[in-house]
């Protein structure tokens, strides 16, 4: 009995830290997902009516990216989202973009009767993704032993099934797994163009779009100073090195702004973060972050935070390669 005590005693004592660990990924995980919940919410009428319609090719990273950016910024990413899925630069057209346009009108004409628009229902969907069946098979009421409403399309000789079970014209896909057909998706273009830039690289380092993570810390805040840490952080996968005579070097850049509500300048800062390592050490820091940590004082123009609205801009440059990467979040005090 006493041996089986004191198991329970080691199991406890090594089991709490990794349920703590546990529950605090948990937490993170949400406290992220709510976050860009809320901003995706607070979108404009034309930013969500796009981030909507690209919804079946943008990648989690990119829509996160979007998120973050300010308003003004919005554009440019957009134009830079269909520029990296361009098959053929050299062309004046965007074969890709004109492609899956025309896919997303077409679905919303052939798709009309589910109560929203037709690229939104899960054959809009499909069609978007495969294009047209090379067959379709519908089935009106009651000519099915189950009197169930059904549609069949057909790519080469793989059936993707939907099912109206209420026949009200409201179709549901119940094919799941569509690795069979994947050659048919619209993403091949774009996968293909990124594996032949990939295998062009001359660049060390590279294999995951650049992109970081950043929370504010606050440590005082009384009536006329306010004291605090900006965390960023970022895989070193995402990170671009060049390389020097063995070594793998690159410099990271920060610029930071505070803005009240009216657009004034509150605070600034600058500043650089040199890396050096080579192949050997790359390898281990695997599935490691870099992290940066800046501390910011405010003593001038708290007055004007003290309303909200308040907004923190953040520019992140990967030197090597000129990534730059800007983000934008709330400050409240």
């Amino acid at each position: 009995m006493s041996n089986f005590l004191a198991f329970r005693k080691r199991a406890r004592f090594y089991l709490l830290p990794i349920l703590a660990i546990l529950i605090f990924s948990w937490i993170a995980v949400v406290s992220l997902s709510c976050r860009y919940y809320k901003l995706e919410r607070q979108l404009d009428p034309d930013n969500k009516d796009w981030l909507d319609r690209v919804r079946y090719i943008i990648t989690k990273d990119e829509q996160h990216a979007f998120l973050d950016l300010p308003n003004e910024e919005k554009e440019e990413f957009k134009e830079e989202f269909w520029k990296r899925r361009d098959p053929d630069p050299d062309t004046e057209e965007n074969e890709f973009k004109l492609e899956y346009e025309d896919r997303l009108d077409q679905a919303d004409e052939l798709f009309l009767s589910e109560g929203k628009p037709g690229y939104l229902t899960d054959r809009g969907r499909i069609y978007i993704l495969f294009g047209p069946p090379m067959d379709r098979i519908t089935n009106p009421m009651g000519t099915t032993s189950q009197t169930r409403c059904q549609e069949i399309w057909y790519y080469g000789n793989f059936p993707v099934v939907f099912i109206d079970e209420t026949c009200t014209g409201s179709f549901r896909l119940v094919t799941y797994d569509l690795t069979s057909i994947r050659s048919f998706n619209l993403n091949y273009m774009h996968e293909l163009n990124m594996a032949q830039a990939s295998a062009q690289q001359t660049i060390v380092g590279r294999v995951e779009e650049f992109k970081y993570d950043w929370r504010v810390e606050k440590s005082l805040v009384t009536d006329d100073r306010i004291e605090g840490t900006i965390h960023i952080s970022m895989p070193y996968s995402n990170i671009w090195f060049s390389e020097d005579v063995g070594k793998l070097r690159t410099t990271l850049s920060a610029h930071l702004e505070l803005k009240n509500a009216e657009g004034a300048l509150v605070w600034e800062h600058d500043s650089s973060y040199p890396i050096e390592t080579n192949e050997d050490e790359l390898k281990d820091l695997k599935g490691k972050e870099y992290e940066i940590e800046i501390p910011f004082v405010l003593e001038k123009e708290i007055e004007s935070l003290r309303g909200g609205m308040n907004k923190l801009y953040a520019v992140l440059t990967n030197e090597t390669g000129g990534d730059e990467v800007k983000k934008v979040m709330d400050f409240e005090i």
